[in-house]
C-alpha cells in the first residue's frame, strides 16, 4: 500500500540529514530486494541510499514507489567548483548535468520563493568519482558548473521517469581549492568504510589536519542544509503547490 507524502528527500549518507531527521520516526521497507530505512515527518519522507549514482537511483525509485510524493529532492553536501562558494553556502541549482553523458536535467527551483536568487541560477555537475582540485577546475571549465556531487543526476532521472518535479539542494563542504584526501578506495557498494579510512589516515600524519578540517566543514554544511530544509520540508513550502505532473 502506498503511503502518500508531499516531499521526498533523497540523500547519500545519514549524517548529511541527521540534524533534520534525528527525531523523525523511522521504518524499514523493502524494494527490489533491498531494505531501505525511511524517516517520516508529516509532509516529508527521507531516505539515505548510499554514495553514487546507482545507489541514488535505487533509493529514489524506492521512495517514489512507496510514498507517491509530489516533489523529489536530492539533498546533501557538495564540493565547490567556483571560488565564490564557501563552506556552508547553500545552492539551489537550476540545472543538473551528468558528466557521464553530458545530459541536462532542469529543476523546478524557479517556482520556489528562492527561484529569483543568484544561488538558484547555479549549475550542479554530477560526477562518478570524488574529485580532487585539478578535476574540479576541469569540470568547472567543461560544464560551467558551480558545484559537484555524485547523486543528483540519478535522482533527477528517477523523478523525470515518474513525471515528478525535481529539486537539488546542496550545501558546500569543500571549497574549490581544498584537496580532499583520497577516499574512493573506501567506498564499497555505496557505503563508506570509516574504519578503513581512519586507519589509513592514522598512518599518515600529514593528512590529519586536512581530515579534521573536512569533518568540521562537513558538519557545518549538514547543519546549514538542514536548517534550510527543516521549515520547508515540515510545512511543504519548498515549492508552494507543485506543478501538475507531465502527461
Amino acid at each position: 500500500m502506498k503511503l502518500p507524502k508531499k516531499v521526498a528527500i533523497v540523500a547519500a549518507l545519514e549524517r548529511e540529514l541527521h540534524p533534520l531527521i534525528k527525531s523523525w520516526p523511522a521504518r524499514k521497507l523493502e524494494h527490489e530486494n533491498r531494505e531501505f530505512t525511511f524517516y517520516e515527518a508529516e509532509h516529508a519522507i527521507a531516505v539515505c541510499g548510499g554514495i553514487g549514482a546507482e545507489q541514488a537511483r535505487r533509493a529514489a525509485e524506492a521512495i517514489i514507489i512507496k510514498f507517491s510524493p509530489e516533489l523529489v529532492i536530492s539533498a546533501g553536501v557538495s564540493g565547490a567548483l567556483v571560488a565564490e562558494l564557501g563552506v556552508g553556502d547553500i545552492i539551489f541549482p537550476a540545472m543538473v548535468i551528468d558528466t557521464e553523458d553530458s545530459s541536462r536535467h532542469p529543476t523546478a527551483i524557479q517556482q520556489a520563493p528562492v527561484g529569483g536568487t543568484a544561488r538558484a541560477r547555479t549549475i550542479l555537475a554530477s560526477h562518478s568519482k570524488i574529485a580532487g582540485v585539478a578535476e574540479k577546475h576541469r569540470l568547472a571549465q567543461a560544464y560551467g558548473a558551480h558545484a559537484i556531487d555524485m547523486e543528483s543526476a540519478a535522482v533527477a532521472r528517477a523523478a523525470e521517469f515518474h513525471n515528478l518535479p525535481f529539486l537539488a539542494i546542496r550545501s558546500i563542504a569543500d571549497e574549490l581549492d581544498f584537496e580532499i584526501p583520497e577516499m574512493s578506495q573506501f567506498v564499497h557498494h555505496g557505503h563508506f568504510s570509516s574504519g578503513g579510512f581512519l586507519l589509513h589516515v592514522a598512518l599518515r600524519p600529514w593528512l590529519w589536519l586536512r581530515v579534521v578540517r573536512l569533518a568540521q566543514n562537513s558538519r557545518m554544511a549538514a547543519q546549514n542544509l538542514c536548517a534550510w530544509l527543516r521549515p520547508s520540508a515540515l510545512t511543504h513550502t519548498i515549492v508552494p503547490r507543485t506543478t501538475e505532473p507531465k502527461t
